[in-house]
């Protein structure tokens, strides 16, 4: 939605809010005007129902004022005597548009000093849950997300199977841009593996100020761009996700802005200097792994004491040639001492035409490269 989209429904809401709860206020004993009044009569409501004033912050924050609103209209009721669950169940259902029903038909008599305890214990419960929800909604979406490792590419840094929990203000904090969206879960809903938002209304991507900055050789996490997911939602091949439901990606920071970065025999180079990674980081590479035929190798075996990610394959379709695609120098070094082995060689994927890596080789095309997985660059 256009930022003109925003404020006419934005006032559309303040018209319906209006003429929904105009006599409300009045026996409250406020004046029908502050009903029309954009946030302010957000603020006295809150007066109205007996609640804290800055619940009205949370009516604006994107996913909580799902679970706000509901609350919201039920309080109203309860603070004119609605407290029946029929009262509770209609204005639910109906999307809170009962409150018309009761604000033009039914005596207004407004309880100013109410009870706020649950009358029973599912009505405890019920208010807990809602609590809990809303608390860790706002940590999960502006302070901190926990992630789990679902792959090996950052392996030996970060395990397959890691928990993480990762600060979102470090670098800034940014908004959601999917107004409509089941709390507390990414793209899908667990178990039923159904589709967890809704595509419309979208808002403007923000991001709040940080106090750092991402530097080379930080663990980020990310929405990765080009995600369209072929699982999930639909049959289809192609399934276009707003820009803060793509799927989260767990990385290392090679390059930042300014930086001249290149791959040659698939080592990082920066500026033209060698990459140096932390002691933790154990780059991965492929080998090709021969056998002299005469002694047997247990390669399952061999690969789990090395704690290798990453099975082998045979090469060629023969028995003597054995590729594994992902093991460290110190991994490859050990393999080397295997009774039975005869060479380890690491395999480098050299400049080629046509290129297979991005931007694809098209002969004459603009962007043609020869580039390949180990070599490639620079990309400034």
């Amino acid at each position: 939605m256009t930022l003109t989209q925003w404020i006419v429904f934005f006032l559309i809401v303040q018209v319906v809010h209006f003429a929904g709860t105009w006599k409300m206020y009045e026996a409250a004993g406020r004046k029908r005007w502050e009903a029309a009044i954009p946030i302010y009569n957000a603020i006295v409501l809150m007066k109205i129902i007996n609640r804290p004033a800055w619940w009205t912050i949370l009516l604006f924050v994107p996913i909580v004022n799902l679970i706000m609103f509901p609350v919201i209209w039920v309080e109203t009721l309860r603070s004119f005597g609605r407290n029946s669950t029929s009262d509770t169940i209609l204005v639910l259902v109906t999307l809170g548009f009962y409150i018309y029903y009761v604000n033009y038909t039914q005596p207004l008599n407004h309880i100013p000093d109410r009870s706020l305890m649950a009358r029973s214990k599912a009505g405890d419960t019920i208010s807990s849950l809602l609590f809990a929800i809303v608390v860790a909604t706002v940590v999960h979406t502006y302070v901190m997300q926990p992630f789990t490792i679902p792959t090996s590419s950052l392996e030996k840094s970060l395990l397959i199977g890691d928990f993480l929990f990762v600060s979102k203000f470090h670098y800034g904090a940014r908004t959601p841009m999917t107004t409509i969206a089941a709390p507390m879960v990414h793209d899908t809903i667990p178990v039923i593996n159904k589709k967890s938002y809704s595509n419309w209304p979208q808002l403007p991507g923000f991001r709040f100020p940080g106090f750092q900055k991402v530097e080379r050789n930080d663990i980020v996490v990310f929405n990765w761009p080009v995600d369209t997911v072929k699982q999930f939602f639909v049959a289809s091949e192609r399934v276009e996700k707003p820009v803060d439901k793509k799927s989260n990606y767990v990385k290392r920071c090679v390059g930042v802005p300014g930086d001249s970065l290149s791959l040659r025999d698939g080592v990082v180079f920066i500026d033209g200097k060698e990459l140096k990674f932390p002691d933790r980081a154990k780059p991965q590479y492929a080998y090709k792994i021969t056998v002299d035929g005469k002694t047997p190798v247990d390669f399952e075996y061999v690969m789990s004491q090395l704690n290798a990610t990453d099975g082998g394959t045979y090469w060629g379709g023969t028995r003597d040639t054995v590729l594994i695609k992902a093991i460290t120098v110190e991994g490859a070094d050990a393999l080397k001492k295997v009774p039975g082995i005869s060479s380890v060689t690491r395999l480098v994927m050299p400049k080629r035409k046509p290129s297979d890596v991005f931007p694809k080789a098209c002969g004459a095309c603009p962007g043609y490269t020869n580039w390949s997985v180990d070599n490639m660059g620079p990309i400034y």
